[in-house]
Parts: structure tokens; C-alpha cells; sequence
């Protein structure tokens, strides 16, 4: 089963393609978004879906609070919507 993982405090430069290399260390990502305005911008976060939770709990472990773009970023696993 895959996990979503919440990815914030992104540069608003940076790409899907730049998410989804720095999470490809930590396993097989599934998906990398980046959620955008009304105008294709991006607002600084996004979700990065990885096959299992092990390699996502890895992911979380080893970007939390490090540099990506620019920017110290968060890692997190990512909350289900009710």
C-alpha cells in the first residue's frame, strides 16, 4: 500500500521533477505533486507518494528540516482528509 507524504515550506521554484529526485534516495516513488493557485504557481508544498510506508517513515527521517531549492523544508506523513 502506498503513503502519501506531505512535503512543505517548498521554494516556489521547485520543480515535481526536483521533489521526486530527492525523495528517489529513500525508495520507489509513485507520484510527485506539487499543489498550484488558479495561475499554475506554486503555493510551497506538495505530496510525494512512495510504494511503502517503511520507505516513506525513511523519506520523512532523512529530509525533514534539510535544504531542498533554497529552503529548509518539512517532511511529514501526510493527514487524510475526513
Amino acid at each position: 500500500m502506498s503513503i502519501k507524504v506531505y512535503a512543505g515550506s517548498l521554494s516556489r521554484s521547485t520543480t515535481e521533477d526536483e521533489l521526486r529526485e530527492a525523495f528517489m534516495p529513500y525508495g520507489d516513488v509513485v507520484s510527485a505533486m506539487i499543489v498550484t493557485d488558479s495561475k499554475s504557481r506554486s503555493i510551497g508544498f506538495g505530496f510525494v507518494e512512495m510504494s511503502t510506508e517503511e520507505e516513506a517513515l525513511a523519506a520523512i527521517a532523512g529530509l525533514n528540516g534539510t535544504e531542498l531549492g533554497g529552503n529548509t523544508i518539512k517532511a511529514e506523513k501526510a493527514r487524510t482528509r475526513r
